[in-house]
């Protein structure tokens, strides 16, 4: 869709209107209707829990058993079953939140020990923070085998060229690893592994400001495994190299599919949302799922054109259940960003040039 101007510049001279029209075809497009183009994040129902499950690394099968394993991971890209079978838990309460996570493996292997060394060079699990939902100031944990921790603060993904905080601790944090099977014993086939996981809520108010525990509410979380080939050198386990000694590329798994080898795209991640009443039946993602959705794969678009130097969109239109949606390009105060109002519940909203989500409500 192109707007008709040519009668406002019909006494404009030729030239001139054939630029005018140039420029109209660089600054204006239509996508299609985009419900199947976007995919929508996973969604997961944390229930409470008035007793808290020991974290041990044994799984307790009262507590955890109330709780149900969420879809198994995929690929990264949403495109591949992964080799070995990954999937979680979570619960809370008022202190803290659960995680529980099992993940397959034949080889429970392990060698780093120390706290906030690069814990993703050994098979780990992974989690991911935005309470917001903004996809500025999250968090991440990494855990491997030998139930050495990374936690680190970010203040935006990496695209901004930022720097994560790795002396951000979470504090009182609880950590268990259970094994079924031998660690660094190349000489049997292993089953499985489990971690255990509390984060207290107060140690997560970095990125959640107001304090407020998720009470029948929405986090965007996600969960990611990294593993690798391994060879053995004298019995012991190392990550498998090729024939220019470069180490071969890890796997990625994740429960809610990023579509990009990334997982500082936090505006991909999935919801969780803590549920206080065992009534969930009626719990679907936010209305306006999709539609942020769409908004980040065009404001990924733009930043695309913009690193490229091609010229930016000045406005983007589709339509959602029927109704017309615009993503347009604005500046206030010298500061860019894009705006998009939703047909369904009539918020506001706008992501600014660093991939900040603001959220206006109508009057």
């Amino acid at each position: 869709m192109m707007y008709v101007l040519s009668a406002t510049f019909q006494f404009v001279k030729k030239g001139y209107l054939l630029t005018v029209v140039l420029l109209l075809i660089c600054a204006c497009k239509t996508s299609t209707a985009f419900e199947e183009e976007v995919p929508l994040p996973k969604l997961y129902i944390a229930n409470f829990t008035s007793q808290a499950p020991k974290i041990d690394g044994v799984v307790e099968p009262g507590i955890w058993d109330k709780a149900s394993w969420s879809d198994p991971f995929i690929d990264i890209e949403g495109k591949k079953t992964p080799k070995y079978q990954t999937r979680i838990k979570l619960v809370w309460d008022q202190e803290h939140c659960y995680i529980l996570a099992q993940l397959k493996e034949p080889h429970l292997w392990g060698n780093l020990k120390q706290r906030d060394t690069v814990v993703f060079y050994n098979n780990d699990f992974e989690v991911f923070i935005d309470p917001d939902g903004d996809t500025h100031d999250y968090m991440e944990l990494e855990v491997n085998l030998l139930n050495t921790v990374w936690d680190l603060f970010l203040e935006k993904p990496y695209r901004n060229k930022t720097k994560a905080d790795s002396g951000w601790d979470i504090e009182g944090l609880q950590t268990a690893v259970g094994l079924s099977g031998t660690l660094n014993d190349p000489s049997d086939i292993d089953n499985l592994w489990y971690l255990e996981m509390a984060l207290p809520w107060k140690s997560l108010e970095r990125g959640n400001p107001s304090g407020q525990i998720p009470e029948n509410n929405f986090w965007r979380m996600n969960f990611s495994r990294v593993n690798w080939d391994h060879e053995l050198k004298k019995g012991r386990y190392y990550r498998k190299k090729d024939s220019l000694g470069n180490y071969l590329p890890e796997y990625n798994w994740v429960w809610s599919p990023q579509g990009v080898i990334n997982m500082h795209e936090p505006e991909r991640w999935g919801y969780v949302y803590f549920a206080k009443s065992e009534n969930t039946d009626t719990i679907t993602l936010p209305k306006d799922a999709a539609l942020l959705q769409w908004m980040y794969q065009q404001y990924r678009s733009q930043l695309k054109k913009i690193k490229t130097n091609q010229t930016t969109d000045s406005l983007i239109t589709s339509t959602l259940n029927g109704n017309t949606i615009q993503f347009k390009r604005m500046t206030q105060n010298d500061t860019d960003y894009w705006e998009t109002q939703s047909p369904q519940t009539k918020i506001i909203y706008k992501i600014l040039h660093n991939g900040k989500l603001l959220v206006f409500k109508s009057p």
